[in-house]
């Protein structure tokens, strides 16, 4: 059976999930490598959980196909973490998708500072429609979706129908806490993104992007002048 997005019902997702529930996270992405072979990407954002995965899917696509949303406004540090990265993982095809407007074109076309005035319009162009050309040519993608890191994502399955991109969307981690993820990295001696150590345990663009004080939620630290949590590259379909 070819498991692609239009192909795929609603009972073989059930069933998928299914036969894959007693499975670790290695399971699953032999399953995926298995399953798409080179129509498999990695939509990967560098954060700590990525380094688990990319680690982990090292040992099962050693030539694997990884997508990064270069916003153009990322940290430094991001930028020194994915040569980091390309050193460690020489065979992974890292393709830095970059969107259709400069920063000055954006600037010119819709004011200045579009991420304060319009956050969601800065992520549609900057993230939403990169994902979206960047995915086109394949028929599954890789998240490192947690469970545990937001209400938003506490029903995410191992496999899942991406009516947003349409697509087949699969994540490994879903079962694993922070903890978890940051014994693995200091098990294993992963690279990963000094801002971590700076009280940033989530990373996105710089201008999204703050500190986070003892005890807040992890996420807070993103668009926290907005109501905005998610940037929409795991909503259900467009728009939402």
């Amino acid at each position: 059976m070819a498991y692609v997005y239009k192909e795929l019902s609603d009972r073989d997702y059930e069933e998928l999930n299914e036969t894959l529930k007693k499975s670790d996270s290695l399971d699953v992405l032999k399953w995926a490598a298995q399953t798409y072979g080179n129509k498999l990407v990695y939509a990967c954002s560098f954060g700590a959980e990525a380094m688990v995965l990319l680690d982990l899917l090292s040992k099962v696509q050693r030539k694997a196909h990884i997508l990064f949303l270069d916003t153009d406004f990322h940290f430094k540090e991001t930028y020194e973490l994915i040569d980091r990265v390309k050193e460690r993982y020489p065979d992974f095809v890292i393709q830095m998708a970059r969107p259709e407007l400069t920063p000055e074109e954006q600037a010119a076309k819709y004011g200045e500072a579009l991420w304060e005035s319009d956050p969601n319009k800065c992520c549609q162009i900057r993230k939403l429609d990169v994902l979206e050309r960047g995915l086109a040519p394949y028929d599954a993608w890789l998240s490192g979706l947690r469970r545990a890191q937001s209400p938003t994502r506490a029903n995410t399955e191992f496999v899942n129908r991406d009516d947003r991109f349409q697509a087949v969307k699969i994540c490994p981690l879903i079962h694993w806490t922070e903890e978890e993820v940051w014994m693995y990295i200091q098990l294993h001696n992963l690279p990963y993104n000094e801002l971590h150590d700076q009280s940033y345990p989530s990373i996105g663009c710089t201008y999204c992007t703050q500190a986070v004080a003892a005890g807040e939620d992890a996420r807070s630290g993103r668009w926290s002048n907005h109501t905005k949590t998610e940037c929409g590259l795991h909503a259900p379909v467009k728009g939402e």
